[in-house]
């Protein structure tokens, strides 16, 4: 598969895409994200969907889309969620950077330039944020609410500093080191991008924050009490294992 050219920098950034049960809008958010990136000439970019267990045909639809389009490629998973999907795609890749975003595409399109450019420049992660002074976000009352309690709790409970949003789906990954700290990552769903953040900053990776323009998705189909459940449990888990854990994988990369 032929990533897109170039002309002043070779580097390749994969630009994941998550999808489950998505067939209605996956096509459309495929040609929507080439057309913003058609004009990029900042870097070599490719778009990976990842499908985590989707039940309808979004499967038939992105290996159509990959067969296609010379610069998509499809990966089917069997287990359902998000952070098991992107696991496999920064797993198995040959990009030296990522940047994902949620199908819906949320975020500015604009953004990914702007975190591509903070990886350049030696950021390990760019975490989007809708909680950024400069950010521009529209999205209901009750969303604001339980995004600005979930990561005030975040910082609270694990007394981290270089984020403030962690369950944006905008993300920018440098590969070589996000990868090494995968292992110590046990959640495979929504909780995963909260644990990635917290072992990055304790490990001493430079986390950086971006600012947004985001607009909400009225089609949003997260379960929110389902998904505060599971991240209250990974908070309380990752509040117990996460120094350790951390320590384990720092001994671990100087005998290596």
């Amino acid at each position: 598969m032929q990533a897109t050219v170039s002309t002043t920098d070779k580097s390749l950034v994969d630009l994941i895409v998550p999808v489950y049960n998505e067939a209605h809008v996956l096509e459309r958010s495929a040609e929507r994200l080439a057309a913003a990136m058609a004009d990029c000439r900042e870097f070599l970019w490719r778009i990976v969907v990842v499908d985590n267990g989707s039940t309808d045909a979004t499967e038939t639809v992105g290996r159509r889309l990959a067969e296609e389009l010379g610069h998509l490629r499809f990966l089917h998973l069997g287990p359902k969620g998000r952070g098991g999907a992107l696991r496999r795609a920064i797993s198995e890749t040959d990009a030296q950077f990522a940047v994902y975003m949620d199908v819906d595409l949320s975020t500015d399109l604009a953004a990914v330039p702007a975190a591509v450019e903070l990886l350049r420049r030696g950021a390990d992660i760019v975490a989007g944020s809708r909680l950024h002074p400069d950010s521009q976000v529209t999205r209901c009352l009750k969303r604001e609410i339980l995004s600005r309690g979930y990561n005030r709790l975040v910082r609270f409970v694990m007394r981290v500093k270089s984020f403030d949003d962690a369950q944006c789906g905008f993300k920018g990954f440098r590969l070589a080191t996000v990868r090494s700290l995968l292992p110590l990552v046990k959640d495979q769903n929504w909780f995963f991008d909260t644990e990635l953040l917290v072992l990055a900053e304790y490990a001493g990776l430079k986390v950086c924050t971006l600012p947004i323009v985001w607009v909400e998705d009225a089609d949003s189909r997260v379960n929110i009490p389902r998904t505060i459940c599971q991240d209250l449990a990974g908070l309380a888990r990752l509040r117990r294992t996460a120094g350790s854990l951390v320590r384990q994988w720092r001994k671990q990369s100087r005998q290596e």
